[in-house]
């Protein structure tokens, strides 16, 4: 055998048995707070044409897709990003709505981030997206939909911190910078280094003032007063009606009761270039990655047709099962606890059993002994499984054993009230 193929490639993983039952749960859990709040499920394929997650349209870079081609020789990607594919379905089939869509999705994006090692190229993703809404309101409602759904999840202790890239880009546009120098800011801005900001701005040719202001911008962060005082800062009209949007988004979120989970950060730059206004990231300890990225993105369901203003997020439910793990927060989750052992002449009773526990929600496993193996056997399978009981029926049925495993000792129970409690079972 060729023990390569038991394995998987770099980058990927398998979960199983207790671990995927809480991840699902945990899924379920987010995916009811999405419903609650009027959002309907959408599902797009696992790989698209290439051309829907170009640069232009701001995604990963064409590096880190994985690629490959069709019989017609077209070039498809696995999805890097669901955003993309739901602007081209809603171009698609909702071109002439005008009325806001509130859609929802769970699925795996896929990332060749080969300069991250240990990083999952396979994430599960699970997230919300507002289309036709371009209100403060819409803005407000994600932030809101977001820690609610967070703590839905079990989380106690995480941040929501937003930004607007409008404030940047207000002020990049009065200085007169091209593409490249404004990309290079925006790094350097977004990974705090002062330094290298100071030193490229050496090199541009801008007033004083301005200069000041993007020296400021990697200290911009906080609560809501500090970022208002960037205000005084500047008087371009773009980056100040970037900081009123702020300030009405924060007036909402402290009408739905949550505004102290919320910080600011005017130096925070997403690379994706598809937003337009309000971005946001929320994290919590216990993972060196966000939980949530998200943003409105105003322009880009007009490159697939529909001219529409928008507002989404995604969870990266690994990130999050990883926070949960590392913070001790249990998921309760319904395993299979219980084995019906039986012996062929005690089928029919045994059937008839299993399906009076089913009934009443409680999961079993019907398992017909062979010959050679010994009740024993089952007994040391279940402990190994995690499960707690194994009924043995023998002869037609009439004879019931059970065997618990109790602190990891196997010790013969009494069926007198289990039997009582299920009379008329068969």
């Amino acid at each position: 055998m060729d023990r390569q193929l038991l394995h998987t490639p770099e980058g990927v993983r398998d979960i199983y048995a207790e671990e995927c039952a809480r991840k699902l749960a945990v899924q379920k859990k987010i995916q009811n707070v999405f419903r609650l709040y009027g959002y309907q499920d959408i599902e797009t394929p696992v790989f698209e044409f290439f051309d829907i997650f170009k640069k232009e349209r701001g995604s990963a870079g064409t590096r880190e897709m994985y690629k490959f081609f069709d019989r017609e020789n077209n070039t498809l990607v696995l999805r890097p990003d669901i955003t993309p594919s739901i602007a081209r379905c809603v171009a698609k089939y909702f071109r002439e709505e005008t009325g806001p869509l509130r859609l929802c999705y769970l699925g795996s994006a896929f990332l060749n981030t080969v300069s991250y090692r240990g990083r999952l190229h396979e994430t599960t993703q699970t997230g919300v997206e507002l289309i036709g809404d371009n209100t403060s309101d819409g803005d407000g409602e994600m932030i809101a939909l977001v820690i609610d759904a967070l703590k839905a999840a079990g989380l106690q202790e995480f941040q929501v911190e937003l930004g607007q890239v409008d404030f940047f880009r207000g002020l990049v546009e009065e200085a007169g910078m091209d593409g490249e120098t404004q990309e290079q800011l925006r790094e350097l801005i977004e990974n705090k280094n002062f330094f290298g900001v100071e030193e490229l701005l050496s090199r541009q040719s801008m007033s004083e003032e301005q200069k000041q202001v993007f020296l400021k911008l990697p200290e911009l962060f906080g609560n809501i007063e500090q970022i208002r005082l960037a205000s005084t800062l500047t008087s371009n009209q773009r980056a100040l009606r970037a900081i009123d949007r702020l300030e009405r988004v924060q007036e909402i979120l402290d009408i739905y009761g949550l505004g102290d989970y919320v910080s600011y950060d005017l130096g925070m730059l997403s690379k994706y270039s598809y937003y337009t206004g309000i971005i946001f990231k929320a994290y919590t300890y216990g993972t060196g990655e966000y939980l949530v990225t998200g943003g409105r993105y105003d322009k880009l369901l007009i490159q697939f047709g529909k001219d529409a203003p928008a507002v989404g997020f995604a969870i990266v439910v690994d990130q999050l099962m990883l926070a949960l793990s590392r913070q001790k927060i249990e998921t309760d989750v319904f395993m299979v606890d219980t084995i019906i052992l039986y012996e062929p002449s005690a089928r029919e009773t045994a059937i008839l059993l299993a399906g009076h526990f089913r009934q009443g929600n409680t999961p079993v496993q019907l398992i017909r002994k062979p010959d050679g193996k010994s009740v024993t056997d089952y007994v040391s399978y279940a402990r190994r499984h995690g499960m707690a009981s194994v009924l043995y029926l023998s002869g037609s049925g009439d004879e019931v054993s059970e065997y618990m495993v109790v602190n990891g000792e196997v010790v013969t129970g009494n069926l007198e009230k289990l039997l009582i409690e299920t009379e008329g079972w068969k």
